[in-house]
């Protein structure tokens, strides 16, 4: 295991940082923080979550939405905005700032950034001093977007809600949809230069990371999630922290992972095993209810498409950006659009979605027109249900509980008889072994 996950391990633990605004000479008004993405050095670009800039926007959070908004300029945020990115150091670096007589920052007990001595074994982490950074343009993946609107947008929106908190806890409307207009949103800051830094990483220069296209990586392939906790709170011990899981489902640039990921660490990277160290995607909502329930998946979107977006827009905003453009990482892997390589097993496709007034769940197609599932999904009592199969070949049928087992029962199994056959659902065979679970 140690093996597999090793390079991936070492391109995130590199390229992970945490991303700080706040307002100029306002201390009281806190600040606003989320994890980013180191994408090359010399010049050091930063790729970061957008929802942290939407205090800052001089036409407000409505400059997201407005028709036609692909991206903004550095300029669309208010001139008191100040910036600060923090990484822990390679090796390297390391070592050549201790020749160089300069400690690293030393925070055993998460106080505020000032120099001391370096970590003696068993102590505190060393971390990079706070850079100060500027925002060099917002900008949003189009196809995330109109993705996001399709599968969450009309009805069904008001059952689903993407925030930082939970449904109980005390957030303003205008704040959730702040949260809202931001998601798919992300921003490109350039570290402003260090003389010493810039000496000392010179042979670091160039892409931090690879970028792995979408139809390399797929369903069902192992995932490494690397964002900081919380933001720039206590990263001694919250930043860089690593996450496993599997690339769930997609919908084009829009990705789900099971990786258990948590507020703060929108905006951090998602790697993969093989390619080993790829940059996947970007964490877009650690966190999402649906009727008020939590969902254990992870919003991705994908890090192709976004620096495609990325460097459109950078050719767009002057001359002074154009070389900018050349420096972000470029994709390896399958092109974009293509079908995946591994289509996935053949029972992916045999697993239904099974509707019941507002309680929703799983189910599995044994025949035609059988489904099992679970009892709380599907209860006796159940009038009608409805039952939704996967793409490329997706259907609604409505069906009715045939069984149900009683609710004092040890198993939890119902079997919901359908109106119309299901076609083109490979039908799954019963083992004749299994391994027992540990």
């Amino acid at each position: 295991m140690a093996r597999q996950w090793g390079p991936s391990m070492r391109a995130a633990e590199k390229a992970g940082c945490v991303v700080s605004a706040s307002r100029a000479g306002q201390a009281e008004a806190g600040s606003w923080s989320c994890s980013g993405v180191i994408l090359s050095r010399c010049p050091d670009l930063v790729l970061c979550h957008g929802g942290i800039f939407t205090p800052f926007l001089r036409a407000g959070s409505a400059a997201l939405t407005a028709a036609g908004a692909a991206f903004l300029p550095g300029d669309s945020c208010g001139d008191d905005l100040r910036l600060h990115v923090q990484w822990g150091p390679a090796a390297a670096s390391l070592a050549g700032r201790a020749e160089r007589g300069r400690p690293g920052l030393c925070t055993p007990q998460c106080a505020g950034p000032e120099p001391g001595p370096p970590a003696r074994p068993g102590g505190g982490r060393l971390l990079q001093p706070p850079r100060p950074a500027e925002l060099l343009l917002l900008l949003s993946c189009p196809a995330f977007r109109a993705h996001f609107a399709r599968l969450f947008g009309g009805e069904a929106a008001e059952q689903w809600r993407f925030a930082s908190a939970a449904p109980d806890d005390e957030v303003s409307e205008e704040e959730e949809e702040d949260q809202l207009r931001a998601l798919g949103w992300f921003a490109l800051l350039r570290l402003r230069p260090d003389p010493e830094e810039e000496a000392a990483a010179e042979e670091e220069r160039g892409p931090v990371v690879a970028v792995a296209s979408p139809g390399a990586v797929p369903k069902g392939a192992p995932l490494l999630a690397c964002g900081s906790p919380f933001g720039a709170f206590c990263p001694d011990i919250f930043l860089n922290t690593l996450s496993r899981g599997v690339l769930s489902n997609a919908a084009g640039p829009l990705l789900l992972t099971d990786a258990r990921c948590l507020p703060g660490t929108e905006g951090g990277g998602v790697f993969a095993a093989r390619p080993a160290g790829a940059l996947v995607a970007l964490v877009a909502a650690p966190l999402c209810w649906k009727a008020r329930e939590w969902v254990g998946l992870t919003l991705l979107c994908a890090a192709a498409p976004l620096l495609r977006a990325a460097r459109a827009a950078l050719g767009r905003l002057g001359p002074g950006t154009h070389a900018l453009a050349a420096l972000l990482p470029q994709e390896m892997g399958a092109p974009w659009g293509l079908p995946l390589r591994d289509p996935g097993p053949p029972w992916a496709a045999a697993a239904v979605l099974v509707e019941c007034g507002t309680v929703w769940g799983s189910g599995v197609a044994v025949g035609p027109r059988l489904v099992v599932t679970c009892r709380h999904v599907a209860p006796r009592e159940a009038a009608r249900v409805l039952v939704r199969t996967t793409p490329p070949k997706s259907a609604t049928i409505w069906g009715r509980v045939a069984f149900a087992t009683q609710e004092t029962s040890p198993y939890d199994v119902a079997v919901v008889n359908l109106e119309k056959d299901l076609h083109g659902v490979p039908l799954p065979v019963p083992a004749e072994h299994f391994h027992e679970g540990k």
